[in-house]
Order: C-alpha cells, then sequence, then structure tokens
C-alpha cells in the first residue's frame, strides 16, 4: 500500500476515534493534545518515559496504517502516562489561604479579642459583690473609765481589762453605680465602635491575603511558564548547534557561525538555570501563603466583571467601601466617644453600698458584733488639680487627629483604585499587543530559516530571530500574569475582594459569631472555642 493512502486510512481512523459516537470501536479514548502551563513540571518528567514508546507505536499506526498499530499506541500512552490529579484552580487555591493562612487566622484571633471589650464595659451596669472573712489572735490592755453621773453615779466607775483574744469575722459587701456621668454608656458604645473597627480591619487583612494569594498563584503560573519557555530554548538552540556544525563539516559555514551557535546555547542555559532557581522561590512563597505545595495549577482568569465597569464609579466605591476608609470611620467613633467618657469624670457619681458583717469576739469585753448596712454615697467633684480638664483637651485633639486620619486614607484609597485602574488597562492592552508580537516574531523566524537555507541568512540572524520569539512569549506571560494580577488589585481597591463576592468554594468567617456568643456572659472562663 503507498505511504499515502496508509496516511489517509490511519487520519479516518483518527476522526472515528475523536468522535464521540465512536468511542466503543476503539479501544482507548482520545487523549487531550493542549496542557497548561501550570503542568510543565509533570510533563517534563513524563516526556523522557512516554517519547520512546510514543515514537515507536506512532511510527507503527504511520507505516501500517492498521487498527493494532493505533491500539498499540493508545497502550503505550495508557502505560506509559500516570493518572492525571485533579487541577487547582484559582478559586480553590484564595480558599485554601482563606482558611490556613496564619495572619489572617492571627487577625481574627485579635478581633475575638476585641469582642471581650463589650462586656467588660458592660459590667458597669451590673453590681459588685465580695465576700470576706477573717480571723486572728489578738492581746487586749485596756483601761476604762465612766465619768461620774449624779445622782446615780456620783463618783464614776473605772476598771482594767487584760487578755488574749481571737477574733473572727465574716462579711458580704455589695456596691452598685447608679450615676457616673454617663461614662458606662459611652464606654459600651466605644467598646462596640472598637469591635467594629477591627472587622474592618479584617477585611482589610482577608483581602491582603487573598490579593497575595492571587498573585503567587499566578507567579506560580507564570514562572512554570516561563521554565517551559526556557527548555524549549535550549532545546531548539542545541538542535539549531548541531545543524550549524553539520552546515560546518559540509564547509557551508564557518567556525565563527559555530562559535555563535555554542555562545546562545551556553546563554540559554544560564537562563534556564535562573529561570528554575525563580521557580523555587516563588513554590517557597506559595507554600507560605496558600499553605499546601503548588501541584497541578489550572489557568486563571481575570475578575474585572466584578468591578465597576468606569473609572468614576470606581474611585466613589473605593472611598466608600475600602475597608481602610471604613476602618478610620470607626476610629473617629471612638474618638469622639473617649471625648465623653473624659467628659463624664465632671460630673457627680452616685453608688449604692450594702454590707452585713457577723464579728466573734471584735473585742475583749465585746463577745459578738452583727451589723447590716444599705448606705447612697453621693461623690460631687469640685477640683481634682485639672487633670481631667487636660485630659479632655487631649482627647479633643485626638478627635481632630483621627477626622484628618479619614481624609488621608480616602485619597489614598482614591491613589490606589486609580492605580490599579490604570495598570489593568495597561495590562489588556499588552496582552494584545504581546499576542501580535508573538505572531509576528514567529513568522519572522520561519521567513529566516527558509532564507538561511537558502543561503540569504547567516546563523547569527537565525539565533537573533529565536531570541526574538523567546522574548516575545516571555512578554505574553508576563502580560497574561499581570492583566490578571491587576484585576483582583481592582477588586482590592473598591474593597470587593472577599469570599462571598469570588464565590470561593470555603466556610465564611463569620465574627458575630463569636460577639454575640460573648456580649452578654456574667462569668465563665472558658472560650466559646473550649479553651
Amino acid at each position: 500500500m503507498p505511504w499515502w493512502q496508509a496516511q489517509h486510512r490511519w487520519q479516518a481512523r483518527h476522526r472515528r476515534l475523536s468522535n464521540p459516537r465512536q468511542k466503543g470501536r476503539f479501544p482507548c479514548k482520545p487523549i487531550p493534545l493542549s496542557l497548561s502551563f501550570a503542568a510543565v513540571d509533570w510533563g517534563s518528567r513524563v516526556v523522557s518515559r512516554v517519547a520512546p514508546k510514543l515514537r515507536k507505536a506512532w511510527l507503527g499506526a504511520w507505516r501500517l496504517g492498521t487498527i493494532a498499530a493505533g491500539a498499540g499506541l493508545c497502550a503505550a500512552l495508557t502505560i506509559a502516562v500516570p493518572r492525571v490529579a485533579v487541577a487547582e484552580t484559582i478559586e480553590t487555591a484564595l480558599a485554601k489561604a482563606y482558611q490556613n493562612n496564619p495572619q489572617l487566622n492571627a487577625q481574627r484571633a485579635i478581633v475575638r479579642q476585641a469582642d471581650e471589650g463589650v462586656p467588660q464595659a458592660l459590667s458597669g451596669y451590673r453590681p459588685t459583690i465580695s465576700a470576706n472573712a477573717s480571723v486572728g489572735r489578738e492581746y487586749t490592755d485596756t483601761k476604762q473609765q465612766i465619768p461620774p453621773l449624779p445622782p446615780s453615779l456620783p463618783n464614776g466607775i473605772s476598771f482594767e481589762a487584760k487578755g488574749l483574744s481571737t477574733p473572727r469575722s465574716v462579711g458580704l459587701n455589695g456596691a452598685q453605680t447608679f450615676l457616673n456621668g454617663n461614662r458606662t454608656a459611652n464606654s459600651v458604645r466605644k467598646a462596640e465602635s472598637q469591635v467594629s473597627a477591627s472587622r474592618e480591619t479584617l477585611r482589610m487583612m482577608e483581602q491582603s491575603v487573598l490579593l497575595a494569594a492571587a498573585t503567587v498563584y499566578m507567579d506560580m503560573s507564570r514562572d512554570t511558564a516561563n521554565l517551559q519557555v526556557q527548555q524549549n530554548n535550549v532545546r531548539v538552540l542545541d538542535r539549531t548547534l548541531q545543524d550549524t556544525r553539520n552546515r560546518f563539516n559540509a564547509g557551508q559555514v564557518t567556525a565563527t557561525d559555530v562559535a555563535q551557535a555554542e555562545a546562545q546555547l551556553a546563554a540559554g542555559q544560564a537562563t534556564l538555570h535562573a529561570a528554575e532557581s525563580i521557580l523555587m522561590t516563588t513554590r517557597a512563597n506559595y507554600r507560605r501563603i496558600i499553605g499546601v505545595e503548588p501541584a497541578g495549577l489550572a489557568p486563571a482568569s481575570p475578575v474585572d466583571r466584578l468591578a465597576p465597569s468606569t473609572l468614576i464609579a470606581a474611585i466613589a466605591l473605593g472611598i466608600e467601601a475600602n475597608p481602610s476608609v471604613t476602618a478610620a470611620l470607626y476610629g473617629v467613633d471612638v474618638a469622639q466617644l473617649q471625648v465623653k467618657i473624659a467628659e463624664g469624670a465632671l460630673w457627680p457619681t452616685l453608688t449604692g453600698q450594702y454590707s452585713i458583717q457577723n464579728q466573734y469576739a471584735p473585742q475583749l469585753l465585746t463577745p459578738h458584733l452583727f451589723t447590716n448596712t444599705v448606705a447612697l454615697n453621693l461623690s460631687v467633684p469640685i477640683y481634682q488639680g485639672g487633670a481631667e480638664y487636660s485630659a479632655i483637651r487631649l482627647d479633643k485633639e485626638a478627635l481632630d487627629q483621627q477626622r484628618l486620619n479619614v481624609d488621608q486614607v480616602r485619597d489614598q484609597a482614591r491613589a490606589d483604585v486609580v492605580q490599579a485602574w490604570g495598570q489593568l488597562q495597561a495590562a489588556k492592552a499588552q496582552v494584545e499587543a504581546a499576542t501580535r508580537e508573538n505572531e509576528a516574531a514567529a513568522r519572522a523566524l520561519t521567513g529566516v530559516r527558509n532564507e538561511a537555507m537558502a543561503g540569504q541568512r547567516t546563523t547569527q540572524d537565525v539565533l537573533n530571530a529565536e531570541q526574538v520569539l523567546v522574548n516575545a512569549r516571555q512578554s505574553l506571560i508576563v502580560a497574561q500574569h499581570d492583566r490578571v494580577v491587576a484585576s483582583y488589585s481592582l477588586l482590592s481597591a473598591v474593597g470587593r475582594l472577599s469570599v462571598s463576592e469570588l464565590h470561593l468554594p470555603v466556610t465564611i468567617y463569620d465574627p458575630q459569631v463569636h460577639y454575640h456568643q460573648v456580649r452578654d456572659s456574667w462569668f465563665g472562663m472558658r472560650t466559646p472555642s473550649g479553651q
């Protein structure tokens, strides 16, 4: 059978193999030919084992054109290629970072600490109760005299007492504050504002961690793809060197051409080793931020669809919903309530006290004494040296500082939105330009190689064209990386980089759960988590 008929028959059987209706007619499922850049690590380890068997089976199918040879190809692939694990997407990676990142978990602990400020402030509404007991040994030497009381006691009476005694007492004391210049109420509102501020700080940390996770995910994909480009470049340069040596042996080129090819190969190998080092560092950063080792990363897509469509809308949302702005606004509330608390020191304080005491042998001549006391204490401050006035002025200055800080944070949030917007637009344009650059560089390389075979181009021209194509591929990889990262940066700048907006497959941490568990706790040392 002529070779073109064998080729035609093999291609026809391959089309039947790829048709889902013909799956039962061939003992092997088709294998996708495109692999993600993130799977290069796995692919580079498998290629060396697959290539010999794949080449042998492929040639058999090409020459013989039989079903048996096609079955041999599928068997070779099935045996030689291990089962690929499920690729990890950027959404699952962000979910793992949200759940496992120690920096984020530490910030959640800080929020739980702030929650305890509310029950501490609420304790000002509640009574304080204490019990006391005492026992001791006492020596008494006393002399008492009763003055004369005519006519029943004209001379008076005097007596002396000496001896040891053991005084004992038990008692119960209680106190309740009724008025204190609204310091308790303002303290409660201040503590609640501090809780809200800590939650906004937690949102800031969540956005920071999610942005860092998305960035390192794309760094890992970029550096893996770059390593693949460098490996392919070294293989191409090695083949170019071999071809140049063959042409040198045939007398078509000079030793200078061979030296140029050798120098270009050495430079490509050095760049390859640098890419391996960069990938190793990125892998360590991925483990630090995400919490697991990277494996089988799937391509990621931008998320600017979740951000406003115009720059004006993005700025308006950024200065309103950015967690740094809302946290600063809660800081103003805290400072304003602190001024009211300081002013409350100028108001009267009314407290109620109750005391019950049972004493045994409190004195040598008194065997038993029982007291039951109820009292109201009113304290009106008049002048305490001016410290309370200084405290009020200090808190007012702190309030002005917080208000100015809000303006500063808003300006920074606006600048971040504008910067992220500009980076995103630039990244979009760079992707389009880099795509056109790759297409043009590939066509140029093909033309230069053909011209070199015809003797119109030198070996250095071919090497330069190959380097231009490598640089174009690197530019496209970087542009695609920057495109995705810039979309996440814009989402973070406007305050929408969250688990709920991204629909990540993870349970959302709700700080209100712990807050309501401890807010009205009157006693108990165990935390809601059981510690």
